[in-house]
């Protein structure tokens, strides 16, 4: 075990623990190399996590004016982390508010929790198809294997309780959590994850990828953007593609085309979330629910009625999921600039309402939806299969979320989504409602994210990172 250091610089913690976990990597990697061409071992090879912990006997004598970086009550508390060439920047920012917030110095070190040789290996690399099935049968015996048990989200869903004399945690996610989502996310993608941005649009079309791509190359080079990167297409086509607009800081902007259904929504958004983004927000097509929309209106998203019974087990369709004020602001402003609308204009462009979302694609062939007691008791005025997904989990991983989407058919007014059936109109809106979307980012972005990561979003007994 390494020697325990104690910090009160964020730069000097950030790079102790970046010590610690490039040691780790080098063992593991290393004796996997030597496993590979023949070496025998007698003994299990294993290396740990890096783990960062503070102990507190007061809480923070100053008001907090962030809704993070400090911890609720006096306690031990610690976090495994994972990736700093990653996370460094994002490390150093919340461990210097914790320090500014307690005036006590950090402690860093290896933790207990062994670094699985899968997650040491990184994303580019495939482990089972570069070993005999001899040294597959090997492996579990020589290196450690993912544990499910230390991956799961009950950090994030407020049921996590520490077993005496553990600590309790700093962060949502365990080290062991990001890795496997930082593999994921390769693997739905396309890309790694140091090519995504801390502004996410999710998607539900093909249309809208195919105009950020055109738009987003025609930005390279302005307004701090440097590069427009594409998923990898070489060996197959990723199920959910991903495609950044950088900047060197971080803060451009990164669309995913989710495909449709509940499903894929909670998939990625489980997978994203532990980058911490500063926001995300779905762009995509809808059911119009009111016969005084025409195809092509936007709904920006104020409430949710969810019927995607995906999240019932981790948040309860009961727990209503809030408008983020500063997310529905930037979106109306952003419609405004590209419409050209105000006041009884714009309401002829936009409604602002609830959004139900189902997990049946179908749904307008059941008769009991049909008849919509639930969607005219809700007042919905649009339907879709992801927006609610989507803006539950951004609110379970305290991630700031917000909707717009375009209505492309009103099937309980007759207007079914048929090929051909959407006019000149609604068809010239793909390229507004994208747009739309990146002004609106521009704005979350210039607001910044110390306002965006608010305590609306943080519960009881907060994690001190945000």
């Amino acid at each position: 075990m390494s020697k325990v250091q104690k910090f009160t610089d964020a730069d000097k913690a950030v790079q102790a623990i970046e010590a610690l976990y490039d040691k780790s990597v080098d063992t593991l990697t290393k004796a996997f190399d030597d496993f590979t061409k023949g070496k025998k071992f007698t003994k299990r090879v294993r290396a740990y996590y890096p783990y960062l912990r503070i102990e507190t006997t007061s809480r923070p004598e100053a008001e907090q004016l962030l809704a993070y970086g400090f911890v609720t009550t006096p306690g031990d508390y610690a976090a495994t982390l994972t990736r700093p060439e990653l996370f460094g920047s994002y490390y150093k920012n919340q461990i210097q508010h914790l320090l500014e917030a307690h005036d006590l110095p950090v402690e860093v070190g290896l933790s207990t929790t062994p670094i699985p040789v899968h997650f040491a290996l990184g994303e580019d690399f495939h482990l089972e198809g570069d070993l005999s099935a001899e040294q597959l049968k090997q492996l579990p015996d020589i290196f450690d294997q993912p544990d499910l048990n230390i991956m799961d989200d009950q950090i994030a869903n407020c049921v996590f309780q520490p077993k005496a004399g553990e600590p309790s945690p700093l962060a949502l996610f365990t080290a062991p959590r990001v890795d496997l989502s930082l593999m994921r996310l390769k693997h739905y993608t396309g890309t790694k994850a140091n090519s995504f941005q801390n502004f996410i649009i999710f998607t539900n079309y093909q249309f809208y990828i195919e105009e950020f791509i055109k738009i987003g190359e025609g930005l390279v080079g302005q307004n701090g953007y440097t590069d427009f990167v594409k998923p990898d297409m070489s060996s197959r086509i990723p199920q959910m593609p991903a495609y950044h607009l950088r900047r060197s800081d971080n803060l451009g902007i990164t669309m995913i085309n989710i495909g449709v259904g509940p499903s894929n929504a909670k998939n990625i958004t489980d997978h994203v979330a532990v980058l911490r983004p500063h926001a995300w927000m779905m762009l995509g097509h809808c059911a119009g629910l009111r016969n005084s929309q025409e195809l092509g209106d936007y709904v920006l998203a104020h409430a949710y009625l969810r019927e995607d019974n995906i999240l019932y087990h981790d948040l309860n369709p009961s727990i209503p999921i809030p408008a983020l004020a500063e997310i529905q602001l930037a979106l109306e402003a952003a419609v405004m600039e590209e419409t050209k609308c105000t006041g009884r204009e714009l309401k002829k462009v936009m409604r602002t309402g609830t959004v139900a979302t189902v997990d049946d694609r179908n749904w307008e062939l059941k008769a009991s939806l049909r008849q919509n007691r639930r969607f005219s008791q809700s007042r919905a005025i649009a339907l879709d299969m992801e927006s609610g997904t989507i803006a539950a989990n951004g609110f379970r991983f305290r991630v700031p979320y917000g909707t717009l989407l375009c209505v492309s058919d009103k099937p309980l007014h007759g207007q079914l989504k048929l090929p051909g059936m959407a006019d000149n109109f609604y068809r010239q809106r793909v390229e507004q409602h994208l747009k739309v979307g990146l002004r609106a980012m521009e704005i979350l972005r210039d607001t910044g994210p110390e306002k965006l990561h608010s305590r609306k979003l943080r519960s009881f007994n907060e994690v001190a990172f945000q």
